[in-house]
């Protein structure tokens, strides 16, 4: 990984962005793409795509969501403690003695979430439970709700873990926010690798970094309306499942660092799941496979049923302890998920399409 990207991607995951409130990292984003597409775009609700012209009027989207995980105020108590809700899958049993920061009026305000010591703690039953998430509090220190408010914080800002990017040994990649922020990083690079090409795309490309994947896919629903894709290769990220105390035979088997795995069913079109088999075996590179039975779980549900339906296939790169401080994904397998879909989007043609056929 070159510098230049290297400090992209440690930008992008540092830049909060729960869901419903994406714009600082939207904004990196799309300055960071903005170099490499002929137009970036924003919609109402943060939604954000970049374009890049083919040959031809067809469009080929590449998408990933912009939103992670965090908590939301929700009550602030006589003693000037707060208390929380989630926003979006946020882990309850993993929150307590945390690093928060808060997103208040006044700007980012730093706060724990509370840890009582396990002397003082007490399980008549003899084993201890993880908290719920409304028995998590948070100190920012007031000592009162006054205090609280002359930080610039009430009920309704948004609060995510102060945890930023490191690298662990053998190329792994460990942080927060790795879902699905990793999925911008990838879609920008092959934009940028194909802008900087010598070949021209059959296809537009356009790139889109959706909103409110981790409430629903409320972004990839507006934005997939409005753009009107031929087809599309979601990227999102998906449960490794090589470590310690999971039974493959309920999860399936997929592989820190085996390459990007691609989904079978559902929401899937298989001719555009064959043509990435095709890539893949054409270009030499690494895939690993996934059955979806009534969902996949990510965006690629709301986008292939847009309008008549466009054809659209998942793209998924292998995470461990995903929706945690510690996501952990290979510096491999984001390579290889970027030469993909680069060779994806290279190998498509004019006449293309990606229609059943009854003949």
């Amino acid at each position: 990984m070159k510098k230049e990207d290297r400090d992209f991607l440690y930008e992008l995951l540092a830049a909060p962005s729960p869901t419903g409130f994406e714009m600082p990292g939207q904004r990196v984003w799309a300055d960071w793409i903005g170099h490499h597409a002929a137009t970036v775009e924003c919609d109402a609700y943060g939604s954000t795509w970049a374009t890049l012209p083919g040959k031809s009027a067809k469009i080929v989207m590449l998408e990933a969501h912009a939103d992670e995980i965090g908590y939301m105020i929700k009550h602030i108590d006589e003693r000037g403690f707060l208390r929380l809700d989630r926003v979006g899958g946020s882990d309850a049993a993993t929150a307590r003695g945390r690093r928060l920061t808060i997103f208040g009026d006044k700007g980012p305000v730093p706060a724990i979430i509370g840890n009582t010591a396990i002397h003082l703690r007490r399980d008549e039953a003899g084993a201890e439970k993880a908290p719920a998430v409304h028995d998590l509090w948070v100190d920012v220190g007031a000592s009162n709700p006054a205090e609280v408010a002359e930080l610039g914080i009430r009920v309704g800002h948004p609060a995510v873990y102060q945890d930023g990017p490191m690298e662990l040994a053998n190329k792994r990649l460990i942080g927060r926010a790795l879902d699905n922020r990793i999925g911008g990083y990838i879609i920008a690079n092959v934009m940028k690798r194909i802008a900087s090409g010598k070949k021209k795309p059959a296809f537009t490309l356009v790139c889109l970094n959706a909103v409110q994947e981790e409430i629903g896919g409320h972004g990839a629903i507006m934005a997939t309306y409005r753009l009107k894709p031929d087809v599309c290769v979601c990227l999102d990220v998906t449960h490794a499942t090589d470590t310690p105390g999971l039974d493959v035979a309920k999860t399936g088997s997929v592989k820190l660092g085996g390459g990007p795995s691609l989904t079978h069913g559902t929401a899937n079109h298989p001719l555009v799941v064959k043509r990435l088999i095709d890539t893949a075996t054409h270009e030499k590179l690494p895939v690993q496979h996934e059955a979806s039975s009534r969902f996949t779980g990510t965006d690629t549900d709301k986008i292939f049923l847009s309008r008549q339906g466009v054809p659209s296939a998942l793209v998924s790169l292998p995470l461990r302890c995903m929706h945690s401080v510690v996501e952990t994904a290979h510096l491999d397998d984001i390579r290889h998920t970027i030469d993909l879909l680069t060779a994806f989007v290279l190998s498509l043609e004019e006449k293309d399409g990606f229609h059943q056929s009854l003949k």
